[in-house]
């Protein structure tokens, strides 16, 4: 039996703000400390569990259910998961909110400036996007709605990693000991 209490930190924002990042660097931190913990994201997702699914509205939503009823299924497992996933409409955020406890389910706005997003751009989508290759692509022909009331706000554009994740882990490690049984 695990020593602790599931808990899902869904991590929001623009392509190149640092979720994926930053759910790396907690997940480091927290395993050091005894945690049991996964990251879920775009990239570990998509190859297989929704790799059947492309990138319009539908798929993304469908997307963003799949993503939420596998960390329902860690939560009640005792796993910390870590979301990382840009997923831009409100609607689908609220979606999977519902399916959890209200302190069970920590929402984490990467507020990164666009500008910076792309300048950082990764896998080279915003240029992608630019030219014409990508349609559809969040930010630039469609719109990312800013959670209104998320339980955190980090800019990774003006904090270090090592701040965030510090400042992430403690909440973390609050909340999963919190309710232990």
């Amino acid at each position: 039996m695990l020593e602790q209490s599931g808990l899902v930190v869904w991590l929001t924002g623009l392509s190149g703000s640092g979720k994926s990042t930053v759910a790396m660097a907690v997940e480091r931190r927290l395993v050091e400390q005894g945690v049991f913990t996964i990251v879920l994201d775009g990239d570990n997702i998509r190859h297989g569990l929704c790799g059947d699914l492309g990138f319009s509205d539908a798929d993304r939503g469908e997307n963003l259910r799949r993503v939420g009823e596998v960390a329902s299924l860690l939560y009640r497992s005792g796993v910390v998961t870590l979301c990382a996933f840009v997923s831009p409409v409100a609607q689908d955020r609220q979606a999977i909110k519902k399916r959890f406890p209200d302190d069970r389910l920590l929402t984490v706005y990467l507020a990164t400036p666009i500008d910076v997003c792309e300048a950082r751009d990764p896998k080279g989508l915003y240029r992608k996007a630019r030219t014409g290759l990508i349609d559809n692509f969040t930010g630039v022909q469609a719109p990312y709605e800013v959670p209104e009331n998320p339980d955190l706000v980090y800019d990774t554009s003006s904090m270090e990693l090592d701040e965030i994740a510090h400042s992430l882990c403690d909440i973390i490690l609050a909340r999963s000991k919190a309710n232990d049984s």
